[in-house]
């Protein structure tokens, strides 16, 4: 265990260093305040009353009986909506209240605000809606080209179609083999449902305390939907309960301020595990059409491919998901000659926006199954097959970008095929004891002692964009304060950057300590008072807000370097901080910083943006389309009982380039995380939904990996440092968790010889038969 001293240590490194998460303890200990936490004097409680259909028109709404409940103050329907009944990320198509259509099971229709949440969920119950039930879309596919479907918005049910095309996808190739492919859908399955607490303000604004992704994107639709100036509308950060994309979205934000300034009193909502389901938005599934072809000798000579990502009912991040679909859609390989077409539609099924990995996770998925399947019709080793078809510095992908950093797959596969192996299946448990049946497929339910029980070996490597792409204004904004705080100098750091978990909060002190040469280093709340620091997402934070912080610290040292000069008479240029002491090159230690500071508080507000992205043309070009990408190559072990179908991760492996790890055991933690998400995609997380209803909107029957189906994971970090990004930064987050699932079912393939085209792979796969390509129907 760590002395307090060590702890101390640990609390106050510099970029390097694994310094400890400030809220860490209070996170074990149970004693964090999350966004459901919150509570206001005379606060009363909000409810939404919920589509029963995917689809449906509304001929009328009475919230008569509603009204006469004890305890109601209001209830709401889009006629109440004081501004903009839309919102959207990238297409304002959304209603905060649905109007004359339901394009979705769970579509928020009316509000209700209570004294108790019981009164209120029971007055939402006593509202009656007039329904015309109308067939709903579910089929993807045909929303693409069947134009005698229904349109479900104005410009059709196509969110977006891009082409991505290089060279000749005609080329003759020697070998060719071809598959279909479908990801189920998966949830973020955050453990904090949505909540928040709105409050009126006497200037007639609001002030909003929630659980969210990005501050100002939702300050930007809530304020256009209250109809407010945007100044009036002021959010601050609460606890986070884990969010993975599924917060970038709306939802009880507009819902919740409304009921507040009809109310004149606070407002509270909180959803429950079931809501939360049909409340936000939830990874696309997808079905994909792959071919490769390449010489004898293994080299990729083209790829096609055909991608269907199936959005939902409103847009979300969808045109985003298939921006990246497209251009990550060969993944981390040198590829002649591609053809690569992706669509992104509307149905009536849940609205589908963003999740770890977006829009990489379904094509690696593919594209990690062809390497497989074409390895075995050349008679060669996964990992060779990959290693000689590895994109490089200098290479470029389909879109014509160059990569101008460090790209080191051939080493990243090679790395993560030398960690060692777990011990054989036939050994004696490591008490010294039989084998522990805990340990093999079907663990502590002693479904077997290893008989029928077969291992497997499986590869997957990917590639994902970091930071907003095709021409998207990508910045982040960092107020910095250096003062002298009960004797000593402090550094206060102030962005809206959300803490979601990842650990930016961290990140910010240990920059600030690095810059500053301090230790004492607060991060103030994330609130909108200081500039956007846009989403928690695309693995972005470290980099754009990382920069941001550095920024701002240089230009607070620049100021008090000038103080000093004048101060001592010494050129401002020759002077540096080192452990709380001002140092001059030529003379020494000038003093202390505390004595240089006084009582001045020295503070600086900047922006960093990245080099800029360009958009692509109509076959998918583009100078510079993504401003960084990322690579991870996964190893799994799965222990597979071949009559039961079923499936134990005995260990996973990890080799990843994180460019420089700000905090080690940080970004060890990204990678063990995103490899359980990435393992529950692959062998248990799906939603079910069928005719647009979800089938599991439960922790009971949506199944997420525990600590009991978690297995070791061998880690293996490179720094290549990107030269364009602050300290050589890479974004962590996201590649773990895509390169984990096509690992794990790859060695559930080399195990079964089975084809297993979807994910996740259930049990009936396996013990009945690969049935995978029948679930394409799964999701519709």
């Amino acid at each position: 265990m760590s002395t307090p001293r060590e702890l101390a240590d640990t609390a106050t490194g510099g970029i390097g260093a694994s310094a400890l998460r400030p809220d860490g303890v209070l996170k074990v200990r149970g004693e964090f305040a999350y966004s459901s936490d919150l509570w206001a004097e005379d606060m009363l409680w909000g409810a939404t009353l919920r589509s029963p259909h995917p689809h449906a028109r509304i001929r009328g709404i009475d919230i008569t009986a509603a009204l006469q409940v004890p305890g109601v103050h209001a209830v709401l329907t889009h006629e109440d909506v004081p501004g903009r009944n839309r919102y959207g990320l990238k297409h304002v198509d959304q209603p905060v209240l649905a109007e004359d259509l339901v394009r979705f099971r769970g579509e928020p229709v009316a509000l209700v605000a209570a004294d108790h949440p019981e009164t209120a969920r029971r007055a939402a119950d006593r509202i009656e809606v007039d329904y015309a039930v109308l067939e709903p879309v579910t089929d993807p596919q045909r929303a693409a080209h069947d134009e005698s479907l229904p349109r479900l918005h104005p410009d059709g049910n196509v969110v977006r179609h891009q082409r991505v095309v290089r060279g000749d996808p005609d080329a003759a190739a020697d070998v060719v083999v071809s598959g279909t492919y479908t990801v189920g859908m998966q949830d973020q399955a955050f453990l904090g449902p949505e909540s928040g607490l709105a409050i009126p303000a006497e200037d007639g604004g609001v002030d909003l305390y929630l659980a969210t992704q990005d501050l100002h994107s939702d300050r930007a639709q809530t304020a256009a939907s209250l109809g407010l100036d945007p100044e009036l509308v002021r959010m601050t950060m609460s606890g986070v309960g884990g969010a993975f994309g599924g917060r970038e979205d709306l939802s009880i934000q507009v819902h919740v301020c409304m009921l507040a300034l009809r109310t004149g009193r606070p407002v509270k909502m909180v959803y429950g595990r079931e809501e939360s389901f049909y409340g936000h938005v939830h990874r696309h599934p997808a079905t994909m059409y792959y071919e490769h072809g390449a010489t004898r000798d293994g080299r990729l000579v083209y790829v096609k491919a055909r991608q269907y990502f199936d959005g939902g009912a409103y847009a979300s991040k969808t045109p985003v998901v298939v921006g990246n679909g497209t251009t990550l859609g060969v993944g981390p390989y040198e590829v002649p000659n591609v053809q690569v077409e992706g669509w992104g539609l509307y149905t009536n099924n849940p609205p589908c926006g963003a999740m770890r990995g977006l829009g990489a996770v379904q094509p690696t998925f593919a594209y990690e199954s062809q390497m497989d399947k074409l390895a075995a019709a050349l008679q060669l080793d996964p990992v060779e097959l990959r290693v000689r078809n590895a994109i490089a510095q200098g290479g470029t992908i389909p879109t014509g970008q160059r990569l101008d950093y460090p790209a080191p797959v051939a080493e990243l596969l090679q790395r993560v095929r030398d960690l060692p192996m777990p011990d054989e299946r036939s050994a004696p448990h490591r008490s010294g004891g039989p084998v522990d049946v805990r340990e093999l497929p079907g663990g502590a339910s002693n479904t077997t002692h290893g008989e029928g029980v077969v291992r497997g070996v499986g590869y997957g490597v990917t590639i994902k964009n970091i930071c907003y792409a095709e021409g998207a204004d990508d910045f982040s904004t960092a107020r910095v304060g250096l003062q002298v705080v009960g004797g000593e100098p402090a550094a206060l750091v102030h962005t809206a950057a959300a803490e979601v978990g990842q650990g930016v909060v961290t990140v910010q002190q240990q920059i600030a300590r690095s810059e500053l040469g301090v230790q004492r280093v607060a991060v103030h709340p994330n609130d909108t008072s200081v500039g956007p620091a846009g989403s928690s997402s695309a693995s972005r934070q470290t980099y754009v807000t990382g920069g941001a912080v550095q920024l701002a610290c240089q230009a607070v040292r620049e100021a008090l370097f000038e103080r000093a000069g004048e101060l001592f008479d010494v050129p401002a240029e020759g002077l540096s901080l080192e452990g709380g002491k001002l140092v001059s090159d030529g003379g020494g230690v000038l003093g202390e910083l505390a004595e240089v500071l006084g009582d001045e508080v020295i503070e600086r507000t900047r922006r960093y943006h990245h080099r800029p992205t360009f958009p692509m043309d109509e076959d998918g070009r583009s100078e510079r389309v993504q401003v960084q990408h990322a690579f991870s190559a996964h190893r799994a072990v799965v222990d597979v009982d071949t009559e039961l179908g079923l499936v134990k991760v005995v260990q996973l492996a990890c080799a990843q380039d994180v460019g420089k790890a700000i905090n080690p055991d940080s970004v060890r933690g990204q990678v063990q995380g995103g490899s359980a998400q990435g393992l529950g995609l692959a062998v248990m997380e799906e939603v079910q939904v069928s005719g647009g209803m979800i089938r599991n909107p439960s922790f009971t029957d949506y199944l997420i990996p525990t600590i009991l189906d978690m297995p070791p994971v061998e880690i293996d970090l490179l720094e290549r440092a990107d030269p364009n990004a602050p300290y050589g930064v890479r974004g962590v987050g996201e590649p773990p968790t895509i390169s984990t699932t096509p690992a794990v079912v790859s060695a559930i393939r080399q195990a079964t010889g089975l084809e297993l085209a979807h994910t996740p792979v259930a049990p009936e796969h396996i013990a009945i038969g690969d049935v995978s390509p029948g679930l394409a129907q799964r999701c519709g």
